[in-house]
């Protein structure tokens, strides 16, 4: 009985290492290129904010003075200056930096203007979409691809995450005293050795920060998708979120529009701690005031919070601290950081950086071990369509060919059975999975201090995943019972998706609701 059981678990392990290991062949070859293109471009975002100051510093760098004029004095001072100036953004980069200029920016004509904060005068102008690091962010984001390059990025974010996976199961050995193996590089081996060691290597070590990023990336992407799902797991209403952001101001004929030290002066007894690091402007009538607050709470970028507030009443009409849920706080707050590495300094940006260039380095060594399997392969084929034609002129049958053995059919469970099955191990993996990811986010936050955040953000933002995964996977369950299985053409492997997938959405359900639901402040 015993000796069954080994047996059905080796099988069991060497077919999900063939399925593994066809999902990362099949997702490596043909999303290979643009999979190492966006993390390679994502490498150089990392230090974006550097990178544009090191580029343009006649735009950027002014001579320090006593103090920087706060936006309710500079901005009238702009408008008198310069009437014709249009501002729908007022970006205060770096506020605290003496030496930092503020820019405007004109949304329709896409010029940014920069202004010295000392005296409201303009210091230098640009066309914001010809500037190099947009370009690099446009390519990161849709590889200047209108609308499908979008998502086309996106669904790579999502083959990442499925590669970094299925290269982990790969990656386990049989026997823990192959573990050293896997770990290392045999730099005295053959080429062809040295290669695999450091595909596997490398593959293994980043993986915690390349599975981050990608869930990040794919989150940014598809925010339609996942804001609604983040706010519905947490018990609000999806369409609460549009009428929270679509929020008018009360306009009418005898409107008279608030000054905007009123404006500041709501903010400063909303937000007293913070301060705003940008400002958008009413764009019509109805437009509203929207300002992104800081606080010092992150090393680098700090904690990004959002007030909107109504022109002529200074009514606020939407508040991220009270309106958001935690993890809409997360999304708007700690998104962003994550993704590049900001939330933590320089160490966790490092990190970023060289885990954005392991796609390129994997695919590289990936594609190095395929080809001479792919040409081996392709020879095999064609000697066995040779000796195919040969047997057929021929009235002896070759030797030495292999007979196929007949196949042996084994009688599945019934429907519901099978489902259970399933659905246990659904819940195993799931167990396993969930610690996994939590310690993934907290390596990633551990050489800033930072470890509970990014912990958290990955197992809450893992949840949307899974979520989606299980509509999937209901969908095509419906669709196995409905039309299918009446015909006797029933699939037992899209049962065994759906009970696995569930298993996983109650697992993560439960941890979600315990971290995020209970009234825990995490973020």
């Amino acid at each position: 009985m015993k000796s069954e059981q080994h047996l059905k678990k080796l099988n069991w392990a060497k077919h999900q290492k063939r399925w593994f290991g066809k999902w990362h062949l099949y997702i490596g070859i043909i999303a290979g290129a643009i999979v190492a293109f966006v993390g390679l471009t994502g490498s150089i975002l990392v230090f974006q904010d550097e990178i544009d100051r090191a580029l343009n510093p006649d735009l950027f760098k002014v001579m320090a003075q006593k103090q920087k004029l706060p936006v309710e004095e500079i901005v009238p001072i702009i408008k008198r200056n310069y009437p014709k100036l249009k501002i729908d953004y007022l970006m205060l980069n770096n506020f605290k930096n003496p030496n930092e200029a503020y820019s405007l920016l004109n949304l329709k004509s896409n010029e940014e203007t920069f202004i010295n904060p000392y005296t409201g005068k303009i210091g230098g102008k640009r066309i914001h979409t010809g500037s190099f690091i947009h370009i690099v962010t446009e390519l990161h984001r849709t590889l200047l691809i209108p609308v499908a390059g979008r998502y086309i990025c996106g669904l790579a974010s999502l083959c990442i995450l499925i590669l970094t996976i299925s290269g982990l199961r790969l990656w386990i050995p049989k026997k823990w005293k192959q573990l050293k193996s896997v770990l290392t590089v045999r730099i005295k081996g053959s080429f062809k050795r040295q290669n695999y060691d450091w595909h596997n290597s490398l593959g293994f070590y980043s993986s915690p920060i390349v599975a981050i990023l990608s869930l990040t990336g794919f989150s940014i992407t598809f925010s339609t998708l996942v804001i609604p799902l983040l706010f519905l797991l947490s018990g609000k209403s999806p369409q609460g979120v549009a009428q929270l952001l679509g929020a008018k101001s009360a306009w009418h004929a005898q409107a008279i529009p608030l000054p905007l030290t009123q404006v500041v002066a709501v903010v400063k007894e909303k937000m007293p701690e913070g301060y705003i690091g940008g400002i958008a402007f009413p764009a019509n009538k109805t437009g509203t005031y929207r300002l992104d607050m800081l606080s010092g709470n992150l090393p680098k970028q700090g904690k990004r919070e959002m007030l909107v507030i109504d022109q002529y009443t200074g009514k606020v009409l939407l508040n991220s601290r009270k309106d958001f849920p935690n993890v809409g706080n997360a999304y708007l707050g700690w998104l962003t950081p994550i993704h590049y590495g900001s939330f933590g300094g320089r160490p966790t940006q490092f990190m970023a950086l060289i885990a954005g260039l392991m796609p390129l380095a994997l695919f590289i060594t990936g594609f190095i071990i395929w080809w001479p399997r792919y040409q081996k392969q392709k020879k095999g084929k064609k000697h066995k369509k040779y000796h195919a034609a040969l047997e057929e002129t021929s009235e002896i049958p070759l030797t030495g060919k292999e007979l196929k053995p007949a196949k042996i059919n084994i009688p599945l469970p019934k429907l519901g059975e099978y489902f259970v099955i399933n659905f246990k191990s659904g819940l195993k993996y799931a167990l396993i999975i969930l610690p996994i990811s939590f310690m993934m986010g907290a390596l990633y936050g551990l050489p800033s201090g930072i470890m509970i955040q990014p912990a958290v953000f990955v197992v809450a933002f893992s949840c949307v995943i899974v979520c989606l995964n299980f509509i999937c996977a209901l969908l095509t369950e419906i669709f196995n019972i409905l039309f299918l299985l009446p015909f006797k053409k029933g699939s037992h492997k899209v049962t065994r998706y759906f009970a696995l997938s569930t298993g996983f959405l109650i697992c993560y359900l439960a941890v979600y609701i315990i971290l995020l639901n209970t009234g825990l402040e995490v973020f």
